[in-house]
């Protein structure tokens, strides 16, 4: 070792910038408070400990700490990035401990929250929709808004057995009421799964060729909360109808977990809709049996207001 200190102590010698550039480190550490008050509070530390640990107290006194300098996550100027720095002593010997800075824990919070919304087909800016954003001031829609409410209150260590089936005019923001509503509950660590309908029935139909179907209906069955976004909307036949939604909305109802809905047509528009396949057969008997389902694991809730995708 003594060697070696006594070449770089020659080449600092014969190098006066790099010697510069030392001395103005050395001071930038030793006037850092921060360093100052872990040296003050550590008497047993030597000159020669300092020395030995120089250039792990000039990388603390260069770090970001608690995220004063990173604008965000992405340009963090740490070493471990999304990490701040904290000085440890352990007798003669100075250590730099990282601990996950609140630009990182509030960026995980956010892929966890994520995460709980497990999303078909649905576009992004209702993903991050907010019961904040909600327009409480439009009349038309105080119903939607008190009923929503109602629903996350009443929810805390158990989830209420029913859902809400928002029906109304294309545009009003029923989709966004489903979006606003699966992040409240993910914020609660209650997972929700999205499904917009007609992407759904392809899905299901696709599905059938890696024989996968069975999977996908038990996570749908199974999901804490679903959300059935735009039904009617789809061409569907009598097995998807029946076999498809049927047997996820059964077991639902017999397992009291609730089902959120939107769709332009009332409840009994809608048993109207799903009664004609695409074939064109109507079956009021077995479309009947859907829709009291659909009664059993949600209330009917109309949303109307302008048009909000016209503003």
């Amino acid at each position: 070792m003594e060697p070696i200190q006594a070449s770089l102590k020659k080449w600092m010698q014969e190098n006066n910038n790099f010697k510069e550039n030392f001395e103005r480190m050395q001071q930038q550490v030793r006037e850092n408070p921060e360093v100052k008050a872990v040296l003050e509070a550590n008497p047993q530390l030597t000159e020669q400990d300092i020395q030995r640990n120089l250039m792990r107290l000039y990388e603390y006194t260069t770090a970001s700490k608690e995220c004063q300098d990173c604008p965000a996550l992405g340009q963090c100027k740490n070493i471990l990035n999304g990490y701040t720095p904290r000085l440890e002593v352990d007798g003669h010997v100075i250590r730099l401990a990282y601990d996950k800075c609140h630009t990182r824990l509030q960026h995980e919070e956010r892929e966890k929250q994520e995460a709980r919304i497990n999303s078909l087909y649905m576009p992004k800016d209702i993903l991050e929709a907010s019961t904040e954003t909600l327009d409480h001031g439009d009349a038309e829609r105080q119903q939607a808004i008190l009923k929503t409410l109602q629903f996350l209150q009443q929810t805390g260590d158990t989830i209420p057995e029913k859902g809400l089936y928002f029906y109304g005019p294309f545009g009003v923001g029923k989709t966004y009421f489903l979006g606003a509503i699966a992040n409240y509950l993910a914020e609660r660590n209650i997972s929700s799964m999205l499904i917009y309908m007609p992407e759904f029935v392809r899905e299901i139909k696709a599905s059938l060729k890696d024989d996968s179907v069975n999977e996908k209906v038990e996570m749908f069955k199974k999901a804490p909360v679903l959300m059935l976004d735009d039904i009617g909307a789809e061409s569907q036949s009598a097995w998807f109808r029946d076999e498809i939604l049927g047997s996820i909305l059964h077991y639902r109802m017999m397992e009291r977990l609730p089902v959120f809905f939107t769709s332009n047509y009332s409840i009994d528009q809608l048993e109207q809709q799903i009664a004609t396949t695409n074939r064109g057969d109507v079956e009021r008997v077995k479309a009947g049996r859907i829709m009291e389902r659909i009664k059993r694991v949600a209330t009917e809730v109309p949303l109307f207001g302008k048009n909000r995708r016209n503003v």
